[in-house]
């Protein structure tokens, strides 16, 4: 019988899994801060994705959602051609570049740090621009689309559920004009953030739609993704 260890399986999962708990560290002084930022910034020590991702050089911990929904979808296939909308801090072009992607454009309202060979833009992806320029930097028809655009929130329930469903319209409409045959999406969205049009038309132009809701969400999180896989072109 061998002696040496068993291979280590692509998916995540936060350290110390069979550990005790550690008690959860506080901020000593909450001075110049906000409720909700004293609250954020706990939650950013305690989090153990947030953790390794700095451990491990990621940008954020955002990028082992995705490289969850690459091992259980196969999103990601050597020289893919993927377009990330709402790419910063670039979580999810390290994810895509380290697992072969072979061109990687990324566009944020934020400006990215470069990741090359990943081509990044500052821009508005709502502005009539921004598609043709993302096209242009592709060079040709995109094997996935990404979106981990999230609007930002008013407090006024309907106002924000529209601008949800408005994010996913545009970056589902957009995905259908650039994916190549068998192609996919994958867009975040919030727990009844999106209506039954959204993903009727979705299932006419892809052949399989599914809710997931990946391990590195934080529990209490609405959020889930959207993963359209074989479009139909």
């Amino acid at each position: 019988m061998s002696d040496e260890p068993p291979p280590r399986k692509r998916m995540v999962k936060p350290p110390g899994g069979g550990e005790a708990r550690a008690t959860p560290a506080r901020l000593k002084t909450a001075k110049g801060r906000t409720s909700s930022q004293q609250a954020w910034l706990e939650r950013q020590i305690n989090d153990p994705f947030a953790a390794r991702a700095r451990a491990e050089g990621y940008r954020s911990r955002a990028a082992y959602k995705f490289a969850e929904l690459d091992d259980r979808f196969g999103l990601i296939h050597r020289g893919s051609r993927i377009i990330d909308l709402g790419a910063a801090p670039g979580g999810w072009v390290q994810i895509a570049l380290q697992r072969g992607a072979g061109r990687v454009v990324g566009v944020d309202l934020l400006v990215i740090d470069p990741l090359p060979p990943a081509e990044l833009i500052q821009m508005d992806f709502t502005h009539p621009d921004c598609g043709p320029r993302l096209i242009e930097l592709l060079g040709g028809p995109a094997d996935l689309v990404l979106s981990d655009m999230a609007a930002n929130t008013t407090g006024h329930k309907q106002t924000d559920h529209l601008r949800i469903v408005g994010l996913i319209e545009a970056a589902a409409d957009f995905a259908s004009e650039v994916l190549k045959p068998g192609g996919a999406f994958v867009a975040k969205a919030f727990q009844g953030g999106e209506t039954a049009e959204v993903l009727g038309r979705l299932k006419t132009r892809f052949t399989k739609v599914q809710h997931v809701k990946p391990k590195a969400s934080r529990s209490g999180s609405s959020e889930v993704y959207l993963v359209a896989t074989g479009f139909k072109g």
